[in-house]
């Protein structure tokens, strides 16, 4: 799916010389002991250019994960990955393309979902998805009709963008995954 893309990101003139880009979605992290899927949106701006699920320095998402499994916080991306997988967290975005004007998940139209039957059939310990967010939650609701029963946890998103929670209020939240 991604492979046959060189980059992520391709830019486009539109009118009034505005800047769309069309976003395509990174490869998920799993392996076959994952039992908890964590959706996304689709990567911003700054994941895209540095090739990184939730690269922008200010995401929370990252310093959830290593506080949740007591883990020593690490900027090295490998870490990162091998911290999921350990944990048997998968991790993927809803969307597999979009245009989008900025990082905003408001702003993004035309979109395509993953696909998400053949991926939950290639990992079948997954029974739980977590949705980093409301509008990851519904772009799945919109577009993802699954055969098998899942449980569905919608948890505040870790961007910036949401500064209706606090930290530790969200950070209390997101702890639920070290439950399942």
């Amino acid at each position: 799916m991604n492979d046959v893309f060189n980059s992520n990101i391709f830019y486009l003139s539109a009118i009034n010389s505005t800047t769309y880009m069309k976003s395509f979605s990174f490869s998920p992290i799993a392996n076959d002991n994952s039992n908890v899927l964590i959706l996304g949106t689709m990567p911003g701006t700054k994941s895209l250019e540095l090739n990184q699920y939730y690269g922008h320095s200010q995401n929370n998402f990252w310093k959830f994960m290593f506080e949740i499994y007591k883990e020593d916080f690490s900027n090295d991306y490998e870490k990162r990955k091998a911290l999921l997988q350990k944990n048997k967290v998968a991790l993927w975005d809803v969307l597999q393309f979009c245009d989008r004007i900025g990082s905003l998940d408001s702003a993004i139209k035309n979109e395509i979902a993953n696909d998400f039957e053949t991926f939950l059939e290639q990992h079948p310990n997954i029974k739980t998805i977590l949705f980093n967010g409301q509008k990851a939650a519904a772009f799945f609701k919109k577009y993802v009709q699954l055969k098998k029963h899942y449980e569905f946890i919608t948890l505040p998103s870790t961007s910036p963008a949401n500064a209706s929670q606090t930290y530790q209020s969200k950070l209390q939240q997101w702890k639920i995954i070290s439950s399942l």
